[in-house]
């Protein structure tokens, strides 16, 4: 894989100000900090760092940031967006060592068609997209799979069921629930039922009900 290099601009200000004035030129504030060193407050080229992050390993990218010509190994922490135009107006970047193992999310898919669960009516539930996952950061995965072929109605796969490549350790519970199953929903179509003048429904079974012929030839009382 190509090494993804990210220049930062160190001379960035702080503050509300400063920062907006820098998103209106295509960059976006941020801070780089981790292993011991200080925090270092940068600002990155929107687009580079869109186009660094747009590949497969997406949050999880190893970058090597240039910080006033140091190079330094980095992952994203935090990236936060607009509350309505999702534009990234902050990012936060922290220090790895190649030789140290970090905690990460990883996203999981599902891999096979649970046909035990389809075909008596039930549906797969992922409860759960993302793990955590210990690793050194040239060993990150960008995906985990979990096979779910041979599930059935009631069936569970967790944490712990997810097959993990050499030198990647789980780090939360194995017992975390990943996909569970539900009973798919039925419609049902409900006949309008027909109502008598008095609002009660009529039973279209039941027979016609006759005058007593006795009862109506009686003279009145």
């Amino acid at each position: 894989m190509a090494e993804l290099i990210l220049k930062t601009d160190t001379q960035r200000e702080r503050g509300t100000r400063p920062s907006r004035r820098l998103r209106r030129q295509g960059r976006v504030p941020g801070v780089v900090y981790g292993l011991g060193g200080e925090s270092i407050a940068v600002a990155v080229d929107a687009r580079e760092l869109r186009s660094a992050l747009n590949t497969e390993a997406g949050l999880n990218a190893l970058l090597t940031l240039d910080v006033a010509g140091d190079r330094q190994l980095s992952l994203v922490k935090e990236l936060q967006h607009h509350p309505v135009r999702n534009d990234v107006i902050h990012v936060d970047f922290i220090r790895v060592d190649a030789d140290v193992a970090v905690e990460v999310e990883v996203r999981v898919a599902l891999v096979g068609e649970a046909t035990g669960v389809t075909n008596e009516g039930g549906v797969v539930d992922q409860v759960a997209f993302a793990v955590a996952v210990l690793a050194k950061p040239d060993s990150i995965p960008n995906e985990l799979s979990i096979d779910i072929s041979d599930m059935v109605m009631g069936g569970t796969r967790r944490a712990g069921d997810i097959g993990l490549p050499e030198g990647v350790e789980l780090a939360g519970d194995p017992e975390e629930l990943v996909v569970g199953t539900s009973v798919g929903a039925i419609e049902v179509e409900e006949a309008e039922a027909e109502l008598d003048e008095d609002g009660r429904p009529i039973d279209a079974d039941a027979p016609d009900e006759q005058p007593d012929a006795a009862a109506s030839d009686a003279p009145a009382e």
